[in-house]
């Protein structure tokens, strides 16, 4: 399995926060269904300075790079326009 380090970053609209809350219960079955498929690993969401949501990291991990591509194509937070721009980077889980 491919490892990724996926960091979301949120529209800064007026209606970006209310955005993300509608969608948010998508998203979380999303990843409960991808948690359960072991591609899901660990993730959260990243605070602004007054402690709104403002985006979300995410280690994720697949087979192949067109099922992580497969992924953002059906995920909430990207098809609802909740993320304005998602970055992905190679990312390899260290033991300890």
């Amino acid at each position: 399995m491919k490892q990724y380090l996926v960091t979301g970053y949120d529209y800064t609209d007026e209606g970006a926060l209310q955005r993300r809350m509608d969608v948010r219960p998508h998203h979380l079955d999303n990843l409960k269904e991808l948690k359960e498929s072991s591609n899901f690993l660990i993730g959260g969401a990243v605070l602004n300075d007054e402690g709104n949501m403002m985006g979300s990291v995410m280690i994720m991990q697949f087979e192949t790079d067109e099922a992580l591509e497969a992924w953002k194509q059906n995920e909430p937070y990207i098809t609802q326009k909740v993320w304005e721009s998602v970055d992905v980077k190679p990312f390899k889980v260290a033991v300890v």
